[in-house]
């Protein structure tokens, strides 16, 4: 096994004196009372944590007992529960509060930094703890030099920004090969070599672990060894059935990153075993509460909310041009794995309890000219990395299962999913031909909502210059996105116009009520939802969390959803809320804002079973990479379900002025399709 760190000659003298000094701040009565009791606070905190990095420095973590795993996970991420959060300086609500709008919020997003510090102290990365200790004792010394909060500011926003700036190799870069390079495998060591009888080796990762992680494990140590193995092999063969459908070769590939959730090891280890077989290697590192790979819930979704624009602290052109200098300099040096780097395979949970944030005026916001810079940093990451990890050779595949937290009907929700995850491939893609056959013949698609849903949007479709070859619509069964259930195409934008509404959807754990986008040609001209009382909050969420900072996005992709199925299974259990997109988007029609499902790939040939080729790869915005690749993508593409029931007609309309049905009121009316009928009339 690989390692990053390598010890210094200074580095447990270091960790000493800063510990030490940290020990002794409590003491000190050289600030006001409420910015003294903010460093106590984080000290005390430190402290806590250090608690974890002597016994990993020890050796002691592995032979840990239920009772002391426990206990060491319970102190360290006790500042996350709702009443200790509540009057923490970890909350920016809370920090401005005590300590003025201009320096608490600064401070509260530092805090936030340095709670990383847990990561470091599990992994045994005493270069990691030290630099975080370090961070903590020149932000009290700057604030001990300068007496005024304005010149404070000024002196702890440059110590984060040379934080962020100096140690930009040990973060970023670190990521990037992880996910790359499966020889670095402090994850995966645990995954693979960990006894998964019981829980103890859940709380050597250093996440947060809470009721679904011990829940999920418990359930999969119920079940049969051999339902195991089938659930790997169903999402193993799911990626590999991605690289055979859409013409890419999987021979010239030798990583896969697995992204698991934590409390599945017993499938994810069966997984990689298969992998391995194939003859791929698999990387599994870090992506705590905020990402994938390996994830746990989280302990505090709106503290994670709370600190998500916490970079408009210090980000300028300067620190955007370190970061992609890095990802660069770091690609180029492991060049040879990047290229051999297949793409990830996902799997995701759901059934959290979803989530609507509240706003606070006291979190970061970025400004105008950081939102252009996120914008522009997104885009040039995703060229940079496009070019060491070639988009029309990679792929990827995702699956999902519940977790405990979705209800007391966990079990029967469980198998219902592994049902509806294993599906007849064959059945469907006969179906979903039909389909196609029907939409193959039109020019545009008019798609209408009903009861309160408001939707009323006509699509352009591509032109099809032989039809006996060509066709606009993928068949799409169950490979990279599994369960199988829908037809889905890259609309042409120009005449692609109308009004998208849904009443309520989840999207990225976060909900939108009467979420409504306005489109001309293509592209979105307006927006809005019901989240909040005011419609500037209400729009500035839709900014925020759907555009992604962009002032528009076009419509990437149309598709129809075919698994009727899995929309019963939401429907039986009241879990519509909380399936996820993968499942949600199989359920109805859907429309995604941003790239299409084609992005970096769209010059490779795409063909259905029936051997015709999907011509609509591009659209206006995408064909731009032939010219200026910075204005063709914006590295996000986000689904959004129209659920059967609210749903009115989808239309073909073609060019000779006939109106083709694909579904009425809600149900399938081409011919071959009466099986997907059969689950809602039995609802």
């Amino acid at each position: 096994m690989k390692s990053f760190y390598i010890e210094s000659d200074d580095i447990m003298e270091r960790y000493e004196l800063a510990t030490d000094r940290i020990g002794t701040l409590s003491s000190d009565k050289d600030l006001p009372e409420n910015l003294q009791a903010y460093f106590n606070e984080i000290a005390s905190y430190i402290l806590t944590v250090k608690n974890i990095m002597d016994k990993a420095l020890e050796g002691g973590l592995d032979n840990r007992s239920l009772e002391e795993c426990v206990a060491d996970h319970d102190s360290v991420f006790a500042i996350y529960k709702e009443d200790a959060y509540k009057n923490s300086f970890l909350n920016p609500e809370y920090a401005v509060a005590n300590l003025g709008q201009e320096l608490g919020g600064i401070l509260s997003s530092i805090f936030f930094t340095i709670t990383g510090i847990v990561r470091a102290a599990f992994e045994g990365r005493l270069d990691k703890f030290v630099i975080y200790c370090e961070l903590f004792l020149q932000i009290y010394g700057e604030c001990q030099v300068e007496e005024e909060d304005k010149y404070r500011f000024d002196a702890v926003s440059s110590a984060l920004y040379s934080f962020k700036h100096d140690y930009m190799n040990l973060f970023t870069s670190e990521d990037l090969i992880t996910m790359v390079d499966p020889d670095y495998s402090f994850y995966s060591d645990i995954v693979m070599n960990a006894d998964l009888s019981d829980d103890r080796y859940m709380y050597r990762y250093g996440m947060y672990i809470g009721e679904n992680e011990r829940g999920i494990a418990a359930h999969l140590r119920s079940l049969p060894h051999e339902d195991i193995v089938d659930m790997a092999r169903t999402y193993v063969e799911g990626y590999i059935k991605g690289f055979e459908v859409t013409g890419r070769d999987i021979s010239i590939k030798e990583t896969v990153s697995v992204e698991a959730p934590v409390g599945f090891e017993l499938m994810t280890r069966e997984a990689i075993l298969l992998f391995n077989q194939a003859g791929l290697a698999a990387s599994l590192s870090y992506g705590g509460a905020t990402g994938r790979r390996l994830y746990s819930s989280s302990p505090n979704k709106q503290c994670m909310y709370d600190h998500k624009n916490d970079m408009a602290y210090v980000l300028d052109k300067g620190l955007c041009d370190r970061i992609l200098e890095v990802t660069k300099n770091t690609l180029e040096k492991n060049k040879e794995k990047a290229a051999t780097y297949g793409g990830p395979a996902v799997i995701e949970v759901f059934g959290e309890t979803p989530f609507e944030p509240a706003n606070k005026d006291a979190n970061a916001q970025y400004s105008d000219k950081q939102n252009e810079l996120n914008v522009y940093l997104m885009s040039k990451r995703g060229q940079i990395t496009n070019e060491y990890i070639k988009g029309e050779e990679r792929s990827f595949t995702i699956i999902a299962y519940p977790i405990p937290e979705i209800g007391d009907k966990f079990n029967e929700i469980f198998n219902e999913t592994v049902a509806v995850n294993t599906m007849d491939y064959e059945l469907y893609k006969k179906i979903q031909q039909h389909i196609i056959d029907v939409l193959d013949q039109g020019e545009r698609v008019h798609v209408t909502g009903r009861g309160d849903n408001h939707t009323d949007i006509t699509v352009h479709l591509h032109h099809l210059d032989d039809p006996s070859k060509q066709t606009n619509f993928e068949n799409c069964v169950a490979d990279v996105n599994i369960p199988v259930g829908e037809v889905f195409t890259s609309p042409v934008l120009e005449g692609t116009n109308g009004i998208l509404h849904v009443t309520q959807v989840y999207l990225k754990d976060l909900g939108y009520r009467n979420l409504e986008l306005k489109f001309a040609d293509g592209m979105i001209t307006d927006y809005t939802c019901s989240n909040f009382d005011s419609e500037e909050e209400n729009k500035k969420y839709v900014f925020d969390n759907l555009l992604y900072k962009h002032d528009t996005l076009p419509i990437g992709e149309f598709a129809i959803g075919t698994n009727t199925r899995a929309f019963v299974m939401g429907q039986k259990f009241d879990i519509a809320s909380k399936l996820p997109i993968l499942i949600a988007e199989k359920t109805g029609p859907h429309f995604a804002v941003g790239d299409t499902c084609y992005s970096n790939s769209e010059d490779v040939p795409m063909y259905n079973p029936d051997g015709k080729e999907c011509i609509a790869r591009d659209n206006s915005c995408s064909i731009l990479r032939k010219t200026d690749i910075s204005k063709a993508y914006f590295n996000c593409h986000t689904d959004i379900t129209i659920p059967y029931y609210e749903l009115g007609d989808i239309t073909v309309l073609t060019n000779d002025g006939r109106e083709l049905p694909i579904i009425k009121q809600g149900r399938f009316v081409v011919e071959g399709t009466e099986e997907l009928n059969r689950a809602l009339d039995e609802m």
